[in-house]
Order: C-alpha cells, then sequence, then structure tokens
C-alpha cells in the first residue's frame, strides 16, 4: 500500500478492535487465506511496515475500494 501511489491495492483492515489499527491489502489477504494463519511464507509475501495513524488514515482513503472499509 505504502509503494503503490497510483492504483488503489485494496484495504483489509484485520483486527476486530478499533483501536487497534492493522491492515494489508487485497493480495496479503489472499495469500493469508492461502496459507490460513500468517505463516513464514505470508510474513515474507507481506513484507510489513508500521506506520502513524495519521498514515493510517491517509492509506485507508488511497486504497479502500467500498467494499472492505
Amino acid at each position: 500500500m505504502i509503494e503503490s501511489k497510483v492504483l488503489p491495492v485494496g484495504f483489509v483492515e484485520n483486527s476486530s478492535d478499533p483501536n487497534d489499527l492493522q491492515a494489508w491489502c487485497e493480495d496479503c489477504e489472499a495469500m493469508f487465506l492461502r496459507e490460513d494463519d500468517k505463516t513464514e511464507a505470508f510474513c515474507g509475501f507481506n513484507n510489513r511496515k508500521i506506520v502513524c495513524a495519521a498514515c493510517y488514515l491517509e492509506l485507508k482513503s488511497r486504497h479502500s475500494r467500498g467494499f472492505n472499509t
């Protein structure tokens, strides 16, 4: 999500706690579902980054497609 400046890649929030801001793109969601967990393969694919709350909201706005916000 951070590197994609033009095309939205989807924004999948992956925590049910509204104060626990975690999300990944649709490709990461598909990989997570295939792996059925945060496996070593998933973690290598995911390439997780930590961002501040303001950047999280900007990424959510930029990459949300309307059905996964």
